[in-house]
């Protein structure tokens, strides 16, 4: 996964032992946008070793042993520690919206626009992204591991499957984001070539302010794009 640019160079094996310590439930609770930048943030020590909750007590020892930092007690204002839950949908009350198929970070919501939606189990990280999202509330937790919390509610096993449909969700997310801005600049390049009989304006100074505008925002997308490859 690429690193942030805005965190300062930091030692690679660090951060991957870090990001290998966490649940990779990718919940954001943490208060960074998925496990990896937390990894980062705590590699390059601008982050405490206790803002994960699903990795709960035993998540901070771990962070403790890599980091040779001291084990603190989880903070709270990142949430508490609890058992592993996932998501259910009252399918009786889904609308088919589709906006918890885009929430969810590992794909486990089956389901298409219009049409009730349904969670893969083993693939719900109990993230809880998908709740707030929903218009109609018909999401809900239910709790899978009994009073196990924490890292005894969770496993290695489940943090690798996690991470890896995290990075084939992450994936197919740019490749569409890159396609979809592809597609909008070819019809703003067909336009611009052709402005005047795209329009309805006839007076060439309101053609020339127009194409300024559409010319400038292609080289604004095209250094973008030079940017992220």
């Amino acid at each position: 996964m690429t690193l942030s640019a805005d965190l300062p160079p930091l030692e690679p094996a660090l951060f991957a032992r870090i990001n290998a310590a966490l649940p990779q439930t990718q919940c954001t609770r943490c208060g960074y946008p998925d496990c990896a930048a937390y990894a980062q943030a705590i590699a390059a020590g601008q982050a405490n070793i206790n803002q994960c909750p699903p990795g709960g007590a035993e998540g901070v020892q771990r962070l403790a042993a890599i980091t040779g930092l001291p084990v603190q007690p989880l903070n709270p204002a990142n949430g508490s520690e609890g058992p592993r839950a996932v998501a259910v949908i009252d399918e009786a009350w889904c609308i088919g919206c589709t906006l918890c198929i885009k929430a969810c970070p590992t794909d486990a919501i089956l389901g298409s626009n219009k049409m009730m939606h349904t969670v893969i189990e083993p693939y719900c990280t109990g993230c809880e992204l998908c709740v707030p999202v929903c218009p109609v509330d018909c999401i809900s937790l239910e709790n899978v591991s009994g009073t196990r919390t924490g890292w005894s509610a969770w496993s290695d096993a489940e943090a690798q499957m996690a991470l890896s449909r995290y990075e084939i969700h992450s994936l197919q997310r740019m490749r569409s984001k890159d396609e979809t801005a592809k597609r909008l600049e070819e019809k703003a390049e067909a336009k611009l070539a052709d402005l005047p009989a795209q329009t309805q304006h006839t007076d060439p100074a309101v053609i020339d302010k127009k194409r300024a505008v559409i010319a400038a925002a292609l080289a604004r997308a095209r250094a973008q794009r030079g940017q992220q490859g």
